[in-house]
């Protein structure tokens, strides 16, 4: 069996729900270690996060990841246990196939292929790698930059392995991602009988009109870079329950993607002035999860897509679309960062699964990377 897949069942078969590792974070220091890697376990609150390096030079070249996966959902919807990875139809079944426990096998097995070839090559290789980015991500990979920093240990190159691709392995690397902001609304009214509403005040009521202005309204256009900031409700609740109560408060979940057109301060703004012009009575929590971020520098990007092009025959695009990842902890600082992973149309479903051909393909990607960085 090729040695990526292998890797990558073993991996699998741990069942890391958010924020448990499982044990999966030692299976590849143990491949790793027998190379050279220097390994230090940094845990924070209940969250396992590796990070592991080869040398001391520069430039330094990172692949990073998540051992951690979302629940399986309900297993007898599965047609196969979502942790006992099974092959059928030429395709790994199991919870992380996608997302992205075949990208960290092809992590350990491109770089153990590369130091093979290159043993004196140029520069240095790490790993960081967390078992919270399901999760809040609050004890990840944010607290590993930032123990990073205080031993002034700069990235130069991040590669990403979240899964990028959208028809074809390798046809999409997002060089960017929106920002995300979350609204957490509380209206407040005046509970009461539905049949005297005139001695209520109702909040469903009264926040209706501003919900739909903020829910119709244009935020920016984007640019070349980032598609126009997007406002979406997740989450209602109000009512006590019964038919015949008019609620006294209603709570109300929003979210922002946003592009680099416009600033947090100016959304929340925004949304606050609607709702004030409304006359609604509010108060509001915002929970910012990352501002946007984009790789503007070419090294990286075109060391990423002359390696599909040489190993897969096609050339690759640039996105910044869909949600956030833990690159947005890593650009900050300056690093050229890269997302480039598996088929993205299974990852948090039902039968999550990768084709096998691209876990093995997925590594030679990998390995080509870092020959174009560090040969």
């Amino acid at each position: 069996m090729d040695k990526t897949l292998e890797l990558a069942k073993q991996l699998i078969a741990r069942p890391s729900q958010t924020p448990r590792d499982e044990g999966c974070q030692d299976i590849m220091q143990t491949r790793l270690g027998a190379l050279g890697f220097k390994a230090e376990k940094l845990r924070f609150g209940d969250v396992d996060n590796l990070w592991t390096v080869r040398g001391n030079a520069i430039p330094l070249v990172v692949f990073a990841g998540h051992t951690d996966v979302v629940p399986s959902g309900p297993r007898e919807a599965w047609k196969s246990d979502p942790f006992q990875p099974e092959i059928r139809n030429g395709h790994l079944y199991g919870r992380g196939a996608s997302d992205m426990k075949s990208s960290l096998a092809a992590f350990v097995t491109a770089i153990e292929d590369f130091i093979a070839q290159h043993p004196h090559h140029k520069g240095s290789i790490a790993l960081l790698i967390t078992s919270d980015e399901e999760g809040p991500s609050v004890n990840g990979t944010v607290k590993v930059m930032e123990w990073l920093a205080q031993r002034h240990i700069k990235i130069d190159y991040c590669i990403v392995g979240e899964p990028s691709s959208a028809k074809l392995l390798g046809d999409t690397i997002k060089n960017g991602r929106r920002g995300s902001l979350t609204g957490r609304l509380t209206v407040r009214g005046k509970q009461g009988h539905v049949a005297y509403p005139h001695l209520a005040k109702n909040p469903i009521h009264i926040v209706s009109p501003a919900l739909a202005e903020l829910a119709q309204a244009e935020w920016d256009k984007g640019n070349a870079d980032f598609p126009p900031t997007s406002f979406q409700i997740s989450n209602i609740h109000g009512g006590t329950g019964v038919e015949n109560v008019i609620p006294g408060t209603l709570e109300v979940v929003f979210n922002f993607r946003f592009s680099t057109a416009v600033t947090e301060a100016e959304l929340r703004r925004r949304t606050e002035e609607v709702l004030s012009r409304h006359g609604v009575d509010f108060s509001l929590q915002w929970i910012l999860s990352g501002q946007p971020f984009l790789t503007r520098g070419t090294t990286l990007i075109d060391a990423v897509r002359r390696a599909v092009r040489d190993e897969l025959g096609i050339e690759t695009n640039l996105s910044t679309s869909g949600g956030t990842s833990d690159g947005r902890f890593i650009a900050p600082t300056g690093a050229e960062v890269v997302e480039l992973g598996p088929l993205n149309s299974t990852i948090h479903q039902i039968d999550e699964c990768i084709a096998i051909a691209d876990v093995s393909r997925l590594a030679q990607i990998y390995r080509r990377i870092l020959e174009n960085l560090l040969v």
